[in-house]
């Protein structure tokens, strides 16, 4: 193996209680086959940290819940690479990389396929049925800490002009591209309407615009996020709690309803909505997670001829296109970022994102000491 000057102990922020995050040390891990070790020096704080953190789902360590195993959560980081393990020369010394969640186990068909979060074999990565797919932050340790092991296949370069704090937000716009992949991929000139206002809305509205879709309509009820959605390519913005979004919807449309709907919020009602406001024939993608099962009209799927897909992050490459979208100037994720802590703040970064104190929308931590 090939290296910096790299110490042996590093500080990790482990999950211990729910809702207890403890500052530990632990060895730094070492790259095998296929991997390199990345020094982290950003992440931003995801909605499903805060829920790893607190009732434990979606990770699973060794087979249950993540409590008191000293599991490191946080899956949306950057940082440079330090180390490369046996026979890597993919990538060198010294990069700057962006790191996708999963690296998928390559044995499940949806893994070869590039549908690496719907691997069968999520999960399954410890003792005798390590079947290799790795999840940051959900199944394997995450990035609130100083070192983590990547596959190589997960890293995308991040170019000079990037800064750490906008390369922690490719992730996201990873998963609204492979969202508004799901839903056509060629929306040049078809109406797409994103409902919620939070990173992975305000990423899909700058996607969506980069690839000529028209109009683009984001709804949400905080004015201030419509106001960024406005900047980063929104033609329309609607305020959920002042008007009926598909009423207004349907009106733009001139009646037939938009061309698709890319659901981000999780409202309790929102997927009758979507269903109300795309047209016929139109498409509908669920990127949030629903705290509640809802109730929906399945019947009016069927009689408008709507299809409907789900997408559990990111998925095809995606990550890896936003990256090339970001370093062409044409995605701009810096309206998005409104806060920065340091490594020995992470409980103080997560409040803030849990209860959007002073506005916060996209928080990141730089993860070097100074």
């Amino acid at each position: 193996m090939t290296g910096m000057n790299i110490p042996e102990i590093m500080k990790a922020w482990v999950l211990g209680d729910p809702d207890e995050l403890l500052l530990i040390n632990k060895p730094v891990p070492q790259p095998g086959y296929a991997e390199v070790l990345v020094q982290i020096d950003a992440i931003a704080v995801c909605a499903t940290d805060l829920e790893v953190i607190s009732h434990g789902p979606p990770a699973m360590i060794e087979g249950g819940l993540p409590f008191n195993k000293q599991f490191i959560p946080g899956h949306e980081y950057m940082g440079t690479v330090v180390k490369l393990g046996p026979s890597v020369d993919e990538i060198g010394l010294g990069e700057r990389v962006a790191v996708e969640i999963h690296a998928g186990c390559g044995r499940f068909k949806r893994c070869r396929q590039g549908m690496y979060t719907s691997c069968h074999n999520y999960g399954k990565n410890y003792g005798s049925q390590d079947k290799g797919h790795r999840a940051n932050g959900y199944t394997t340790d995450g990035g609130f800490t100083e070192y983590a092991v990547n596959n190589i296949n997960t890293l995308i370069r991040v170019p000079e002009g990037i800064s750490d704090e906008e390369a922690t937000l490719i992730v996201t716009a990873g998963t609204a591209t492979y969202g508004l992949d799901v839903l056509g991929g060629l929306i040049a000139g078809e109406s797409v309407v994103v409902t919620g206002g939070g990173p992975i809305s305000l990423m899909a509205i700058a996607v969506a615009k980069t690839l000529g879709a028209s109009p683009v309509i984001l709804t949400d009820i905080e004015g201030n996020r419509l106001e960024i959605g406005r900047e980063l390519g929104a033609d329309i913005t609607l305020n959920a709690r002042d008007v009926n979004v598909v009423e207004e919807v349907l009106k733009i449309s001139g009646g037939p309803g938009c061309d698709y709907v890319m659901e981000c919020s999780g409202a309790p009602n929102a997927l009758n909505e979507a269903a109300d406001m795309v047209s016929r024939g139109g498409r509908i993608c669920l990127a949030a997670f629903a705290a509640q099962p809802v109730t929906f009209d399945a019947a009016k799927l069927v009689m408008d001829n709507i299809y409907m897909f789900g997408i559990r992050g990111e998925g095809k490459s995606a990550v890896k296109r936003a990256g090339s979208l970001m370093a062409q100037g044409r995605i701009n994720a810096k309206p998005i970022h409104t806060h920065t802590f340091g490594l020995n703040e992470v409980p103080t970064a997560i409040k803030y994102a849990r209860e959007k104190i002073d506005g916060a929308i996209k928080v990141v931590i730089k993860m070097r000491e100074a």
